[in-house]
C-alpha cells in the first residue's frame, strides 16, 4: 500500500500509508460519522495491503455491511472493534493490566484490551474492582505490582486511577467513561477527577477512549 507521497488519495480521504513506518502501526479507522461507502473504501484499501486493519467504535450493523465485502474481517462486539491481523505477532515481554471500576466500564476496557492484543501485547484483565468495594482490588495487589503498565477505566467520580497509582510503581493510563448519573456529566466528572489526581505517574486520555489508552500503553510497552 506504499505511495510515493506517503498517502493514498481516495478523493474523499487521504489514507496515511506512511504511518506504519512512523508509528509502528498503520492508520486506524474511527467509524462514527463516516459514510458507509467511504468506510468500505478505506477499509478495503487497507485489507488488500500487507498492513493490519483496525476499526474502532464499529457498531454491529456496520460490521455486517463491511463483512459482505471483506470476509476476513473479525469483530469484537463488546469492544466494538473490527480487525484483520495479517500475520501472528511476537508478544511483548511486559504485560499490560487493564482494570475496570465497574461492569458498566467493561466495554471501554475491552476496547483497550483488543487494541493491545492486535498490536502484539500481553494483556491481563481485572474487572469490577472499584472504590465502592476496595477489598476486591486489594486481594489482587500482586497482580497490580507485577504489571509493566496499568490502564484504569472508571466512570462515576473516577477515583480508582489515583488509588491504584498510590499502590504501584507502574505508569497509569486513566480512562474516564461516560458511566454515571446526572451530575457525572457524561464522564466529565471522572475526567476532572483523574486530571486533578494527587498521585504522580498518571496520564489521562479522553472520555470513553479505550483505544487511545491501549495504543499509548503499547507504545510504552514496546520500548
Amino acid at each position: 500500500m506504499s505511495e510515493r507521497q506517503g498517502f493514498c488519495d481516495l478523493g474523499f480521504a487521504k489514507l496515511d500509508t506512511d504511518r506504519l513506518k512512523r508509528k509502528g502501526f498503520g492508520e486506524v479507522i474511527y467509524c462514527p460519522g463516516k459514510d458507509r461507502k467511504h468506510l468500505l473504501a478505506i477499509a478495503s484499501k487497507i485489507a488488500k495491503s500487507t498492513e493490519d486493519l483496525l476499526l474502532t467504535k464499529l457498531d454491529k450493523s456496520t460490521f455486517a455491511f463491511l463483512k459482505k465485502s471483506i470476509p476476513a474481517l473479525k469483530y469484537a462486539p463488546l469492544a466494538k472493534i473490527g480487525f484483520i491481523l495479517k500475520k501472528k505477532k511476537l508478544l511483548s515481554k511486559g504485560s499490560v493490566l487493564v482494570i475496570s471500576a465497574g461492569t458498566s466500564d467493561i466495554p471501554i476496557a475491552e476496547e483497550a484490551v483488543v487494541t493491545l492484543k492486535v498490536m502484539g501485547n500481553r494483556v491481563e484483565k481485572l474487572y469490577d474492582v472499584g472504590v465502592a468495594g476496595v477489598h476486591r482490588l486489594m486481594v489482587n495487589i500482586e497482580k497490580l505490582r507485577n504489571a509493566q503498565i496499568i490502564i484504569v477505566v472508571a466512570g462515576m467520580e473516577g477515583a480508582l486511577a489515583s488509588l491504584v497509582s498510590g499502590l504501584v510503581k507502574a505508569p497509569i493510563i486513566a480512562v474516564p467513561t461516560s458511566c454515571g448519573y446526572g451530575a457525572s456529566f457524561a464522564g466529565l466528572s471522572a475526567l476532572l477527577t483523574m486530571l486533578n489526581g494527587c498521585s504522580p505517574g498518571v496520564t489521562v486520555v479522553n472520555i470513553d477512549n479505550g483505544f487511545g489508552a491501549g495504543y499509548f500503553a503499547s507504545l510504552i510497552n514496546k520500548k
